[in-house]
């Protein structure tokens, strides 16, 4: 007796998705290397540890961790009011939510410009309100570098202007990460914590919340590998400057207009080592808390 499979077409299903990933995925990955691979080792450490390198690395790793850390916050906290709440115009609400997804990058790009520079509705008031503690709270240092810059220029042109744009890509992710799980969460495990004399942040935090922590993780790992490799939405509002605002995806296009491909290679590779590393070591702690929470 012959056992059955559970999926009809096996090996044919199983070939397509081999030939899938190959063609797509891993073809392209193992081109980027061999061209990487070109450039000796010590090149390597030159072009991986220049000035220029270093600050675009910090701005793009650091900007987009932040991004998807308040996004987490602010997707739960938007997801919650979806899923717990009736109220006029939710339908509305929800479908703005998805708004980023089907919004071109460039347009985003130019939207955000237009409303967080130092005359728009609402760089102008981040203006006012940055030069109004520059001059009577002046904190110094880099908080006080950055209060001068945008009490200048707004939001736009500067660090905060690139947070600002990959908060805007990444919150979507997260709603809609969380917004499945939490509608499918039992409210008999949250009734009984009641009757058992638990109050309401109790019962968030002991019942509700472990169970949609997975569900977080993924939407702040989606959030953050969305955000690394953003260059559209951000080239705009960030003004591309060498040292200041310059992004990673933005100092790569730069190497290939200037027919520079094995530099760019390099960086697009070191790039990609460092995210998925990342990846792998969020996609171990998701697993971990998925066992725990079983």
């Amino acid at each position: 007796m012959s056992r059955r499979r559970i999926i009809p077409g096996f090996g044919l299903s199983l070939g397509y998705t081999i030939t899938y990933l190959s063609v797509i995925i891993l073809i392209p990955l193992l081109a980027l290397f061999l061209k990487a691979s070109k450039v000796g080792w010590d090149d390597w450490v030159k072009i991986l540890t220049s000035r220029q390198l270093v600050a675009a690395a910090k701005l793009s790793f650091g900007a987009s961790a932040l991004a998807a850390l308040l996004s987490s916050f602010l997707g739960l906290l938007i997801a919650w009011v979806l899923v717990r709440y009736r109220f006029p115009g939710r339908r509305l609400f929800d479908a703005v939510v998805d708004l980023p997804f089907a919004l071109p990058t460039a347009v985003a790009g130019i939207t955000l410009t237009q409303i967080y520079n130092y005359k728009g509705w609402i760089g102008q008031y981040i203006a006012q309100a940055a030069g109004w503690l520059k001059t009577h709270h002046d904190p110094g240092g880099w908080l006080g570098d950055r209060l001068g810059e945008w009490a200048e220029k707004g939001a736009a042109y500067s660090s905060l202007g690139v947070f600002i744009a990959l908060l805007f890509i990444g919150l979507p992710f997260v709603v809609r990460t969380l917004q499945p799980v939490m509608e499918e969460l039992p409210k008999d495990i949250e009734e009984a914590a009641a009757c058992l004399g638990a109050k309401r942040w109790t019962i968030f935090r002991r019942v509700i919340f472990p169970a949609i922590l997975p569900a977080l993780i993924t939407g702040f790992t989606l959030a953050f590998a969305r955000a690394v490799g953003e260059y559209g939405s951000v080239i705009f509002i960030s003004g591309n400057l060498p040292l200041k605002t310059e992004i990673l995806p933005s100092l790569i296009i730069a190497q290939l207009e200037q027919f520079k491909y094995e530099t760019a290679a390099v960086i697009a590779a070191a790039m990609l080592i460092v995210s998925f590393a990342l990846l792998f070591l969020i996609n171990l702690l998701q697993r971990r808390l998925n066992w725990r929470t079983r």
